[in-house]
């Protein structure tokens, strides 16, 4: 008995347990069927919402597609993966606009908006006495303002420091192509500089300056009508500086109301008429505000891999009362590539009557004679710059820039600007895309006729910001 019982526990088990195992494994397998079937039950459930999330979607894509007033569909920024929505986030999250946020505009109109945040810091150290504070001169390189007295008399004037972020900038955008293809743009463009000394607050407490309107103009296909650069100035051959202009002395500088047509590399414009004018023997030196005939441009660009080439003209009527005189001007400006990492960028001007383009107006359009009758005064300027990329986050610049007027001392007296000139060079370091921090050592001297000069030194940095 007890060895039977022994062989059978051996065998794996008394003949009750034996019978009890099928039993049992036919309950384990009944539980588990269950599970498996519940599990497949979520998958597949989880797959039907997917299909009718995506089924969701393309409908509202032919809805979209067929609705006339519909606009496309935001699309992601080229590099930028879109996030993934879950069926239940996208039912959660709100649906995007597509309808324009313009009130007044098309439909289908499109909304830009962009400029900068800048801080400018700066030492600067004249030889005859201080510029004025709050003027243009002591945030940027104005050559006319730079103080010159007699000989021997100079005042014992120590360096001094200005900060100022009145330079930040923003701008708006609006954009439409019709259904016949017409294409419109509108564009309004300001900064807070106010005109240097023309600030709201003050440097004591609130630092409140006004806004600036740049620039407001419409274009309609090849027509533009308002505000801009004027045709005469090529501003893609202006140099890389930390200075808000750094080649004042012989650039083109202008922004003004006008009338503009362009067809491919030609453009011309009819343009606000003003007569900057010096009184006879440089008693008095201002703007006359008796234009009728309208200053007339004309530019031709050509561009390339190497570069690009401008060559503009400009005719233009000069009025004081009942006096009136002519003039015109060329200007040739345009950037050289030198390989991957170096570029050339110059412009040359000259004419009659070119004054108040040039140099911020230091030299006049026009002179005076004792009978009333007006001169135009001829005028040469010129700049060149050579850029030099480091690295990708590494840039640097070279830069010389001069003017020369050729004033009748007989007329004009010995008081006025003969020549001015300056030199400078700058590191602009982008840590990041959009952030620029640079340094740009400056000199610069202006000459009057009477062979009496004065010169600046400046040290300048920046923080810039762009959005």
């Amino acid at each position: 008995m007890s060895i039977r019982n022994a062989s059978c526990s051996r065998a794996g088990g008394s003949p009750a347990l034996v019978r009890r195992r099928p039993l049992a494994a036919a309950i384990v397998l009944g539980l588990l069927l269950p599970l498996g079937a519940q599990a497949q039950t979520a998958k597949e459930i989880e797959l039907e919402a997917r299909v009718a999330e995506l089924e969701r979607m393309v409908q509202q894509l032919v809805e979209q597609q067929a609705a006339p007033t519909a606009t496309p569909a935001p699309v992601a920024p080229v590099g930028v993966a879109p996030a993934a929505t879950s069926p239940a986030q996208a039912e959660a999250t709100p649906a995007i606009q597509t309808q324009p946020i313009l009130t007044g505009s098309p439909e289908g109109a499109r909304f830009s908006y962009g400029g900068f945040i800048k801080l400018d810091a700066m030492t600067t150290d004249t030889s005859d006495g201080e510029i004025v504070d709050g003027s243009a001169g002591r945030l940027f390189y104005v050559p006319s303002t730079i103080p010159v007295t007699a000989n021997g008399a100079e005042p014992d004037s120590d360096p001094y420091t200005d900060f100022t972020a009145q330079f930040s900038r923003f701008w708006f955008a609006a954009d439409y192509t019709s259904d016949e293809g017409d294409k419109f743009r509108g564009y309004i463009e300001a900064d807070l500089f106010g005109g240097g000394s023309n600030n709201i607050g003050n440097e004591t407490s609130t630092n409140t300056h006004g806004i600036t309107i740049r620039h407001a103009f419409v274009t309609w296909n090849n027509w533009l009508a308002g505000q801009t650069w004027t045709n005469f100035q090529d501003t893609a051959s202006l140099p890389d500086t930390v200075d808000f202009l750094g080649v004042t002395d012989g650039t083109i500088f202008v922004r003004q109301a006008q009338i503009r047509y362009t067809n491919g590399p030609w453009s011309f414009s009819a343009e606000n008429p003003q007569t900057l004018l010096n009184a006879y023997q440089g008693t008095a030196r201002g703007n006359t505000g008796d234009g009728v005939v309208p200053d007339v441009t004309g530019r031709w660009t050509t561009k390339g891999d190497w570069g690009h080439l401008s060559v503009a003209g400009m005719l233009r009527q000069f009025k004081n009362d009942d006096e009136t005189a002519g003039g015109g001007a060329v200007s040739v400006a345009g950037k050289f590539n030198l390989g991957a990492s170096d570029d050339i960028r110059y412009m040359v001007n000259a004419g009659q009557g070119i004054g108040r383009y040039m140099a911020f107006g230091m030299g006049a359009d026009v002179v005076a004679d004792a009978d009333g009758d007006i001169e135009p005064i001829t005028a040469y300027g010129l700049f060149a710059g050579w850029r030099h990329v480091f690295s990708p986050s590494l840039r640097g610049n070279l830069i010389y820039s001069a003017a020369h007027y050729d004033n009748d001392p007989s007329l004009t007296g010995y008081g006025v600007t003969e020549r001015s000139q300056s030199i400078r060079a700058n590191l602009i370091y982008t840590p990041f895309p959009k952030l620029d921090i640079g340094a740009e050592l400056s000199y610069g001297e202006r000459m009057l006729e009477d062979d009496r000069e004065g010169d600046l030194k400046r040290i300048h940095t920046t923080v810039k910001y762009s959005f």
